[in-house]
């Protein structure tokens, strides 16, 4: 049954590619069932452009804004963690103004329910301003905060920052819906619910084929000399690599059997559906996507980035791949023959994802 009238905002992290097509995904399900989604504030940085596809496929107004975000070292490689701290510390000033900005909309559009796609922002706005507006917040990080989650051994205070800011952005949310690749418990006396990956409509309609080439993405511009230098010891080897560098227009062909790709949506997933197999620096979203084609997984987790690490060692829990410090395909070539999964069981758990994700907007 539709809910005429009721309306949405949303709120999204814009580093990265997940949270952007999970918000994408979620509004064409909240529209198809009457929903108006009445603006869409996205948290950003000087270091990346949103990608084309975003403004594309949003069918409400996008509205930028500065959000905390992490420091990148001058290879454009690992993330700086002290730095990252001083650096946000600094722009304070800025992030309560955009706080302000955030209310004002608010009080604009007067919407019935904030749904925030991991933005910090949203959760020091909710922290120091209490509005009454309910607030949903989805993403897959919320599992880090459940307590059957299991991370990879040691790592106590990167374990304790990770939990710190994914409760931050969090702050006095009605109910945090947690993506998993696999199910879990509800912690229900903690407003933490584990929901299906939000996947797009376009996996579910891409025919799967075995094509002869390996996919790549990479969060971070400066992986991509460790692709080339791979490919300079095996020409012969097919490689399609996207990346969200910035003066890459659409495509790039390094040679005959090397490309790089501008972020793309529609072609990320064509060329996923018909991959021999994909490499990534263990972003949640396109692990999910290649487990559902049933394509095998190498995940390379961006140096310093402990939430990616935990992605990595998840997602071989769950029978995506393997994983490895550097982009030495080298041993994904070696793991492919090795390399048995049934995708029809996580494309069960997948198939409930849209009816789940409405219960617990109507509850």
């Amino acid at each position: 049954m539709k809910k005429k009238g009721k309306k949405v905002i949303f709120t999204v992290q814009g580093e990265g590619r997940g949270h952007l097509t999970q918000a994408i995904t979620l509004q064409n399900i909240l529209i198809e069932a009457g929903y108006e989604i009445g603006a869409v504030l996205v948290g950003t940085s000087s270091a990346r452009k949103l990608p084309s596809f975003f403004y594309e496929q949003i069918k409400a107004p996008v509205i930028n804004f500065s959000s905390p975000n992490f420091v990148i070292d001058s290879k454009m490689k690992s993330i700086r963690i002290f730095p990252s701290i001083i650096f946000n510390l600094k722009l304070m000033p800025l992030y309560f103004r955009n706080m302000r900005m955030v209310s004002r909309k608010l009080k604009e559009l007067k919407p019935d329910m904030v749904i925030n796609f991991y933005d910090p922002l949203i959760g020091m706005f909710y922290m120091f301003y209490n509005p009454k507006i309910p607030l949903i917040c989805i993403a897959h990080q919320y599992s880090f905060i459940h307590p059957d989650f299991q991370f990879p051994e040691g790592f106590f205070w990167e374990k304790l920052s990770l939990k710190i800011f994914t409760r931050l952005t969090a702050s006095r949310a009605n109910r945090k819906l947690a993506l998993s690749m696999y199910p879990m418990r509800d912690i229900s006396n903690k407003n933490l619910y584990v929901i299906p990956p939000l996947l797009r409509q376009s996996v579910y309609d891409t025919p799967v084929t075995d094509g002869n080439y390996i996919l790549i993405y990479i969060l971070n511009a400066g992986y991509m000399d460790e692709i080339i230098n791979w490919h300079k010891d095996h020409p012969d080897t097919a490689l399609h690599c996207f990346t969200d560098k910035k003066d890459i227009d659409g495509e790039w062909k390094y040679n005959d059997n090397l490309s790089f790709h501008q972020i793309n949506d529609k072609k990320f997933i064509e060329l996923m559906a018909t991959c021999r197999a994909f490499a990534t620096t263990a972003g949640f979203e396109s692990i999910c996507e290649a487990m559902y084609f049933g394509k095998p997984v190498f995940m390379v987790p961006v140096a310093s980035h402990f939430e990616q690490y935990s992605n990595a060692r998840d997602g071989a829990k769950a029978g995506a791949g393997i994983y490895d410090s550097t982009f030495n395909l080298d041993k994904l070539l070696a793991y492919l023959p090795e390399h048995k999964t049934n995708p029809k069981v996580f494309r069960t758990w997948v198939s409930d994802s849209k009816k789940s994700l409405l219960k617990h907007l109507e509850e």
